[in-house]
């Protein structure tokens, strides 16, 4: 079930490579948007490896599908968070679906994006 997977895991502080999943039951279709982003991922391929490996233990018939990536700068001090750039190997994602989803976990946070630095 797809809604037994978390929106939203972010490192708690700091600047990181971020990635936006689109998640897929493959017994009901149902399907979701997440995001994920760590620092100690060297690469933006890394993020979804991880993300794999730790659902699959859960014993999830899940498909896990990259959709775009970028880079979160975490602020917390300041309650704010900033989603920006592009990955080179999944494209840039979608800045604004992926502020809607962390919103729904940093309620309290100034969330925003912008298109452009890498």
């Amino acid at each position: 079930m797809v809604s037994q997977v978390e929106n939203v895991d972010l490192d708690p502080k700091g600047t990181f490579k971020y990635i936006l999943i689109k998640v897929v039951d493959n017994q009901s279709k149902e399907s979701k948007f997440i995001v994920r982003g760590y620092k100690r991922c060297g690469y933006h391929a890394d993020i979804l490896d991880e993300v794999m490996r730790t659902e699959q233990k859960r014993g999830l018939d899940l498909d896990f599908d990259c959709v775009g990536g970028g880079r979160i700068r975490h602020e917390p001090e300041k309650h704010e968070l900033l989603v920006y750039g592009y990955s080179q190997g999944y494209g840039q994602a979608d800045h604004q679906k992926s502020v809607d989803i962390i919103k729904t976990k940093y309620p309290g946070y100034n969330v925003t994006f912008s298109n452009e630095g890498y």
